[in-house]
């Protein structure tokens, strides 16, 4: 069963897509809690979807265990995050949280009405996070961070960002990794699309120019290809590095 999960999830956390290294323990994970609900006491918990598929997600030990965490804001030196963890930490992690929306009818024993109970975290197997959390790039260097989206904002990204833990240091701080080689990428590109235009304008003969311009080329190709890898949706923090990508056409297309 943990093979199966691992390879729909693609080696990943189902909630903040980082990769389960050789090392890191895989926590199967209960979208509804089995033995408890922690906002509800009174509640059983979902024992009787234990074990339904439909059920069971790939989970990473920080978003699915309630551990104390250093969240992160938008300071955007890796050395300063570094720094902060010697700072105080909150709870996060999802455990046995499940929360509702008001109004919302919780399940009780052997209901499936899934409809009426309107929860509130999201599930990577039927929502699409996309419509409730971005990915947005703070400060200069920047830095990865998880918002929820709307004026309003959403409920649902709220909460699931909060619950499990998405802003936490040590996840903030490998998806700025990742983020920063997007921009070193992006600026690769810019740098030697320019260099083709210089080579275009400088007076030498029409055969060294066409060398020159098939060897950047093929660099432009080989780093656009490495850009569009790290979209994929086998590699980690793919969410976010799609949502880069968009941008960054976007701002070349009004250049």
């Amino acid at each position: 069963m943990k093979w199966r999960l691992n390879a729909l999830f693609h080696y990943k956390c189902a909630y903040c897509e980082s990769f389960f290294s050789a090392s890191a323990p895989v926590d199967i994970e209960h979208y509804r809690p089995k033995g408890a609900v922690s906002e509800d006491a009174a509640h059983p918990g979902y024992w009787w979807l234990a074990m339904d598929w439909d059920n069971l997600l790939p989970s990473c030990i920080d978003c699915n265990r309630k551990r104390k965490q250093r969240l992160v804001d938008g300071a955007t030196e890796l050395s300063v995050l570094l720094a902060r963890q010697t700072q105080s930490r909150n709870s996060s992690g999802k455990q046995d949280s499940f929360p509702v929306a008001r109004g919302g009818q919780r399940l009780m024993p052997e209901d499936k009405n899934y409809v009426a109970e309107s929860p509130l975290l999201l599930n990577p197997y039927y929502d699409n996070p996309d419509e409730h959390i971005q990915f947005v790039s703070i400060g200069n260097p920047p830095v990865s961070l998880a918002i929820p989206i709307g004026e309003g904002p959403s409920e649902r990204g709220v909460t699931s960002i909060h619950i499990y833990g998405l802003n936490r240091l040590g996840l903030v701080q490998e998806r700025t990794r990742h983020l920063r080689r997007l921009v070193f990428l992006g600026e690769m590109l810019i740098s030697l699309g320019e260099l083709v235009e210089e080579i275009e304008a400088t007076p030498i003969s029409d055969e060294i120019k066409v060398s020159i311009n098939r060897k950047l080329e093929l660099l432009m190709k080989w780093t656009g290809e490495e850009l569009k890898q790290m979209t994929s949706v086998d590699q980690p923090y793919s969410a976010m590095a799609t949502a880069w990508v968009i941008g960054f056409k976007a701002a070349m297309a009004e250049h």
